[in-house]
């Protein structure tokens, strides 16, 4: 069966169509269009949106932030260049999960200074070869985190982070700090468009999962079944829970802004489709023979071939259907990945 395999989710994506930076204006972002349906494909702008989803209907929201993980100092002794990725709190006050660079140099016990308040210590490896390190800082660590580190922009784009990062690498409703990636689907909203779809009748529902760099990685075993997936944490509110409710009650269809509500909102479902209100880890890997129980339709980016958000839109909309579609878009030059466009699966 085809979409069964990894290698089912190769494709060829030009270099020069990797975005760098994003659109000019957040929903001035070209829209992919496609119809599992009828089977068809059409080209729109991202505040078309507002059409696109029906009174009565509910679009969940990630309101996740994006904090400055990237850290970049020198290791103590030979003062030669080190880079800590924090990946998410423990715990224990002060103490994190983090990947680093170089992982070779940063045994237990080492130390790198980030600034003159700010050091990081190396505790431990995990079984993941992450490493367990401890915030050394004057003052709130976290507070500190965020004058020093930097965005942590993905690996594609390649240049050092900048100042209009801090505003566009977020979702204009990101309210809870603990992100390492951004939920990119939900970038091209403006305050202008979520107001026009309030106006419509469109119900918004918001829950949150914190994004860990484990998004990026690839499936590198030809069987996806292999694949040991990355966890992350998520919750979904007696509220959010209630309003999804509603919404199917009144016979409303379930819109997702991107994989990880997508995901948010099946790691909460019971096999009949209600929603528990909870928060936990999940590491649920959604592919093609995935039966959806939360989700009508979704808003997502275009996604890294063989990679477990690429199988998830596969499994929403066909494997064909969704190869056919990114086939098409990179004839039609759309810009991919984080700051790149979107699609719409309805």
């Amino acid at each position: 069966m085809r979409g069964a395999r990894t290698s089912d989710y190769d494709f060829h994506l030009p270099e020069a169509l990797i975005a760098q930076t994003p659109a000019d204006r957040r929903d001035a972002s070209r829209l992919l269009v496609v119809d599992r349906a009828a089977g068809t494909i059409a080209h729109r702008t991202f505040g078309d949106l507002a059409a696109l989803i029906p009174p009565g209907d509910a679009l969940v929201l990630n309101t996740t932030r994006v904090f400055r993980a990237r850290l970049l100092g020198t290791r103590d002794g030979s003062g030669a260049p080190a880079e800590v990725l924090l990946l998410r709190a423990t715990p224990e006050a002060d103490v994190w999960e983090a990947m680093v660079s170089p992982g070779g140099k940063l045994k237990p016990g080492r130390r790198v200074t980030v600034a003159p308040d700010l050091a990081v210590e190396i505790l431990a490896v995990t079984e993941r070869r992450t490493r367990l390190v401890r915030l050394h800082a004057d003052g709130d660590a976290l507070a500190v985190v965020e004058r020093r580190g930097h965005v942590p922009l993905p690996p594609y784009i390649d240049r050092p982070d900048a100042e209009a990062d801090v505003e566009r690498y977020q979702t204009v409703y990101a309210r809870e700090p603990g992100s390492v990636a951004a939920p990119t689907a939900g970038l091209h909203f403006t305050p202008e468009l979520l107001a026009t779809l309030a106006g419509r009748g469109v119900r918004r529902v918001d829950v949150t999962l914190h994004v860990g760099a484990g998004t990026f990685r690839p499936v590198e075993v030809e069987d996806p079944a292999e694949h040991v997936m990355h966890e992350e944490w998520y919750q979904v509110s007696p509220e959010a829970a209630d309003a999804v409710a509603a919404t199917r009650a009144a016979g409303g269809k379930v819109w997702a802004v991107g994989t990880t509500s997508a995901r948010t909102l099946e790691s909460a479902a019971e096999p009949d489709g209600r929603m528990r209100a909870e928060a936990r880890d999940t590491a649920l890997f959604i592919r093609p023979g995935y039966r959806f129980r939360a989700v009508d339709r979704l808003v997502t980016n275009f996604h890294l071939p063989r990679s477990t958000l690429l199988m998830l839109v596969a499994a929403l909309a066909g494997h064909e259907l969704t190869m056919h579609a990114y086939a098409e878009a990179v004839r039609e030059g759309y810009r991919f990945y984080s700051y790149g466009d979107a699609m719409c699966i309805v």
